[in-house]
């Protein structure tokens, strides 16, 4: 028998035979699936641990264990894998409401600006890893910065009605823009973004059934308890002698406006390059979306399709689109004078009647109120100084009782006229930006995608006016993911016209 003679070289080559601990504990745990002594004993010694602690702790040593088990891994993923998480953060800002009205105990916001939280670590992880600070340059970034850092400077606004106001409110005012930087860095494929349209498209349509099922068959157990128990939520949402819906969101103007855009989607989609069986699909959506719009009784929403109309009229105009858009002008006429006894029908012709609504002549008289207080305070009375936190955070004063029922008062009255101007040029920017975006776009489908798109960004700041449209949840996710998106489908066209053109250029020279 030879023996090989032992030298450094064949000991370092034993070394590099032998596996390390990362390949163990992948055969340990993936490739064995625990199924082995070791991994057995881990098990049971688990089953005890979590028996006793229950036992002698209760429940909440349990509920600490699953977070343990199944929240720590699940975050992991998320930045591990940052379209998990994505696709994670889009699904729950949909159901968030809806889970609490199951029944299922936690704070699922918390939940959701955890999830967030994950979303924007693994893109800074990543972003220092590659180098691709490029990605994130751009007017709309450099203003989405400014906005936030301006709402954060707010902490030290000396006419803030209260400190612990702000921390409440920056969340879904700002922090939550920070979302936008995790789609511009992380959709990277037509793929992915097929997908989310599609999931997006699937949950809007179980919501808009969902409140067809609260219409004709009523509100479940659940929403019974929630609809009686504040004296204040019958009085908004009983009006008429009849129950507004709300479908799986919070109330009925989330519901209304996040349906909307939803039809609005399926709308410019049907006018693009689709094949007839996929445009009566996104019809049937369509027409599903807007009567279900109609139970919610939100008034505003109303004329958010019409105006986006409008502005594709105006964008994308040919022969087509001109007779389309005066068969619906016909049809939107119609509608407004017909006569109805329908209270939903009712309620929808007054929205074009604006000068006729005494809630519309009081919203007027309280904007006017306002003014003075606005004018004398350049960077307003800080972030919360109105609504339900000034409600229960301020000194009781005229801007703390202030209910604004609109996203650019509350702005003007929180963060001032600076902050309203800087607010305005944000939105510029993003139309802007997505107008120029969509006629440097050469691939047919990015196209069309691109200008869906760009109506939802414009139908959210017209929808902001009556109501504030972009501080809720999933409008304000949803909101940065479609602001990305008139990024992101332009670098993806550039990227295909760059592979195009090489490969033109291979087939030349053969």
């Amino acid at each position: 028998m030879r023996i090989e003679p032992t030298t450094p070289q064949t000991i370092l080559q034993l070394k590099k035979r032998q596996p390390n601990w990362v390949q163990r504990f992948k055969n340990f745990a993936l490739v064995e699936k625990l199924n082995n002594p070791v991994g057995i004993g881990l098990l049971v010694l688990l089953a005890v641990i979590v028996a006793v602690g229950t036992a002698k702790f209760g429940f909440v040593f349990g509920g600490l264990v699953v977070v343990a088990v199944v929240g720590l891994p699940a975050l992991c993923a998320v930045v591990g894998y940052p379209q998990f998480g994505m696709v994670v953060l889009l699904v729950l800002a949909y159901g968030l409401f809806l889970l609490g009205r199951l029944g299922i105990p936690g704070p699922m916001g918390v939940v959701a600006d955890l999830l967030q939280a994950a979303l924007m670590l693994g893109t800074l992880v990543s972003l220092r890893r590659h180098n691709d600070w490029e990605l994130l340059k751009g007017p709309v970034s450099t203003m989405i910065l400014v906005w936030i850092g301006y709402n954060l400077l707010q902490i030290a606004n000396p006419s803030a009605v209260s400190r612990l106001a702000w921390v409440y409110t920056v969340r879904t005012v700002a922090i939550v823009l920070l979302s936008y930087f995790v789609f511009l860095y992380n959709i990277r494929s037509i793929k992915f973004v097929r997908l989310i349209f599609k999931m997006w498209l699937g949950m809007s349509f179980l919501a808009a059934l969902y409140a067809f099922k609260q219409e004709f068959i009523g509100f479940s157990a659940a929403e019974e308890t929630w609809l009686h128990s504040d004296p204040e939520i019958t009085g908004l949402l009983f009006i008429g002698g009849h129950w507004r819906k709300f479908s799986i969101f919070s109330d009925p103007v989330a519901f209304a406006y996040n349906i909307n855009m939803a039809a609005i989607f399926c709308i410019a989609l049907i006018a693009g390059k689709l094949p007839m069986w996929k445009k009566i699909v996104l019809g049937i959506f369509a027409a599903t979306f807007l009567v279900s719009m109609l139970f919610s009784g939100t008034r505003a929403a109303n004329v958010l399709v019409p105006v986006a109309v409008f502005l594709f009229a105006i964008i994308n105009y040919n022969r087509k689109v001109l007779i389309f858009s005066c068969i619906g002008a016909v049809g939107l006429l119609i509608l407004i004078n017909v006569p109805s006894g329908n209270p939903n029908i009712q309620r929808f012709q007054t929205a074009f009647r604006p000068n006729e609504d005494p809630s519309y002549k009081l919203r007027k008289f309280n904007q006017e109120r306002i003014k003075p207080y606005i004018y004398k305070h350049p960077i307003g009375f800080g972030l919360g100084a109105t609504g339900g936190w000034g409600k229960r955070f301020g000194d009781g004063s005229v801007v703390s009782n202030f209910q604004p029922d609109s996203g650019y008062i509350r702005v003007a009255v929180e963060l001032g006229p600076i902050g309203l101007i800087i607010f305005c040029t944000l939105m510029f920017t993003i139309l802007r930006t997505g107008i120029n975006n969509y006629y440097r776009i050469k691939d047919p489908e990015l196209k069309m995608y691109t200008m869906a798109v760009l109506l939802i960004v414009f139908a959210y700041n017209i929808a902001n006016f009556p109501q504030e449209a972009l501080v809720q949840f999933p409008s304000n996710v949803y909101f940065s993911l479609d602001v990305a998106l008139l990024t992101v489908l332009y670098r993806l066209d550039k990227q295909k016209q760059a592979q195009l053109a090489e490969l033109n250029k291979r087939l030349t020279l053969t």
